[in-house]
This record gives C-alpha cells, sequence and structure tokens, in this order.
C-alpha cells in the first residue's frame, strides 16, 4: 500500500506538472457507474466544482460518475441519503461547509465526523461581496455608512442558512455593528435569479460562481472575504483591507466515503482525486472557476472539517442562527 499522505503533501504544493499518483485499485473495481451525491440544486459553485471533478474522474477511472442533486437543509438531507449508502466505494458524497455548521444549527440523525470517511479536501475559495447595480454603495466603507444609517432596511440573501454566503454576512455584521435583513433560498441558483431581479440588493457569493457577473458590470463586486487578495481577483481588495480588520471567510469543496468503507477502497479514491485536481488542466479549470486546489490527506482533510466545526460553533452561537 503507497503511503498516500506523503504523496498527497507534495501534490498539494504543486503548482505545474500533475503528480504522479498511481492508486491499485481493488480487483475488479470500478466495475459499474459511481454515483456522487452532492448536497445544493443545480447551478452553484458546489454544482459546478463537482462536475469538473466527476467528469474527470470518470474519464480516468473508465466508469460513469453521475452527480445526483439533493438540495435542502444546508445538506444535511443529502447527508442522510448519503450514510444510508452502502460502503463498497460506489457512493460519494461532496462535503462542503454546511457539514461543518450544521451540527450547531440542527439535530442530525448522523455523526459529522464519525459516519463520514473524508477522501480530501479538493478545492477552496473565497468569498466576494457582490451588490447590485442598483444598490449605491461602491466600497466597503461606504456600505457601512449607508447600512449604519437604513439599520434592518437593506436586504441580503444567502444560498442557505449556514452556508458560508450566510455566515459571512452574520460575521460581516458582527463586526461593523450593521443591521441586515436576510433572505435564504435552497441553493445558490435560485439565489442569483432572485439576486439578479432585485428581490434583494447584497450577496456574499463564492467566487467561482459570481466573479464573471461582476466583471461583466452586471453585478458590483467591491470585496474578497479571505485573508489576502485571491490569485483569481486580484483586482479585488479583501474586507479586512477595506475597513473590517480581521474578517476571514473562505469556503471548501471536499469529497468522503460512508464509514466502515475498506481502507483499500479509500485509497484508491484518494489517489484517483489527486490525480484529477492536480492534472494541469484540472488546476486551470478550477482557478478559472476562482477556487484554489488543495488536495490533501484523508487525515488532513478530517482535520479542516473539526476545525471548521469548532470555529463556526462560536459564530453561530453570538448571532443566535438557527435551521429552518
Amino acid at each position: 500500500m503507497r503511503n498516500w499522505h506523503g504523496v498527497a503533501l507534495a501534490a498539494a504544493m504543486l503548482a505545474g506538472p500533475v503528480a504522479e499518483v498511481l492508486a491499485q485499485a481493488p480487483a475488479g473495481f470500478p466495475n459499474r457507474p459511481v454515483r456522487m451525491i452532492v448536497g445544493f440544486p443545480p447551478g452553484g459553485t458546489n454544482d459546478i466544482i463537482a462536475r469538473l471533478v466527476g467528469q474527470k474522474l470518470s474519464e480516468q477511472v473508465g466508469q460513469a460518475i453521475v452527480v445526483e442533486n439533493r438540495g435542502g437543509a444546508n445538506t444535511a438531507i443529502a447527508s442522510e441519503v448519503f450514510v444510508r449508502s452502502a460502503p463498497d466505494g460506489y457512493t460519494i458524497m461532496q462535503v462542503a461547509p454546511g457539514h461543518a455548521t450544521n451540527p450547531s444549527m440542527m439535530k442530525l440523525s448522523f455523526d459529522p465526523i464519525k459516519d463520514f470517511q473524508f477522501i480530501t479536501v479538493a478545492a477552496e475559495s473565497q468569498n466576494l461581496l457582490v451588490l447590485h447595480p442598483s444598490f449605491p454603495p461602491r466600497s466597503v466603507k461606504e456600505l457601512i455608512e449607508i447600512s449604519k444609517k437604513r439599520p434592518g432596511d437593506i436586504n441580503y440573501g444567502s444560498s442557505g442558512i449556514g452556508t458560508t454566503v450566510h455566515l459571512s454576512a452574520e460575521l460581516f455584521q458582527y463586526m461593523t455593528g450593521v443591521k441586515w435583513l436576510h433572505i435564504p433560498y435552497k441553493g445558490a441558483g435560485p439565489a442569483m435569479f432572485e439576486f439578479f431581479s432585485g428581490t434583494f440588493v447584497l450577496y456574499f457569493g463564492n467566487l467561482p460562481s459570481v466573479i464573471q457577473h461582476a466583471r461583466s458590470g452586471k453585478l458590483r463586486g467591491i470585496a474578497v472575504t479571505g485573508a489576502k487578495r485571491s490569485a483569481a481577483a486580484p483586482e479585488m481588495p479583501t474586507v479586512a483591507e477595506s475597513g473590517v480588520p480581521g474578517f476571514e471567510v473562505t469556503t471548501w469543496y471536499g469529497f468522503a466515503l460512508p464509514a466502515k468503507t475498506p481502507k483499500a477502497i479509500l485509497d484508491y479514491w484518494h489517489g484517483e482525486m489527486v490525480r484529477t485536481i492536480n492534472a494541469p488542466a484540472m488546476r486551470e479549470s478550477l482557478v478559472k472557476q476562482g477556487a484554489d486546489p488543495v488536495a490533501n490527506t484523508p487525515e488532513q482533510a478530517t482535520a479542516h472539517v473539526e476545525r471548521e466545526m469548532a470555529k463556526w460553533s462560536k459564530v453561530i452561537k453570538a448571532a443566535g442562527i438557527k435551521a429552518q
């Protein structure tokens, strides 16, 4: 058995050629289509990333990777379906930040750590604070000034309660003292449709799904949410440098297998995903989407989820956020 820990660490740092990561497949595996469950409707960033990775994986393993969208409850509905799946390697789930925030907001029928075997965090990205063109502010400073003059009178949308889109806005309000009205939707696709129609005027969208709209002028991008500027959108300042020091939110895209999946199958899928993520064409596609490739180890992915759960539990408690 190969030492995937060392392989993935090296692969994660590659900026050029693909890492030569070859996994020994269990005998005859896979010999039929593989299901990839995504906890959001089609059209959002999670769906885009899942389909990019799934298409490349399909080419590599010689079997169809069928994306199954199970939106609702900030990925909890998808997780309930997933944990009932046979641990045979033919069901993969895309794991998003909601996986780490749900335990603080709702009672779950599954354990977010023990019922999952995390394969890898494939990529991560920032959110971009975008405004409807009809809304006057052109900077974070102007947004704060106008918001303080109109407490509770400005609507912001999100792709769901507990998503980083939602929590970015909650953290912003907490750190600046402004008060907005939240309008949640069941996924980024429905939220963006309503955003363009003017139902709300402010949105912390995942960078991959909104950057082109900002560059085209359909929306007004004013700041990214990371600790430093994004390589995918270097023209956008950070919220922190724009007047809210210490503000930082990132989103991430991981993959998992059901608990009790044999280690040989976990190692196989990890190796294939590392190859997929670090292929030059895939890296280019992810960067164009505003996402930075990660491709870490199963152990590192698990630790990441645990850290996210601890971090956001504090924010959720302070904001009094409850799932609907």
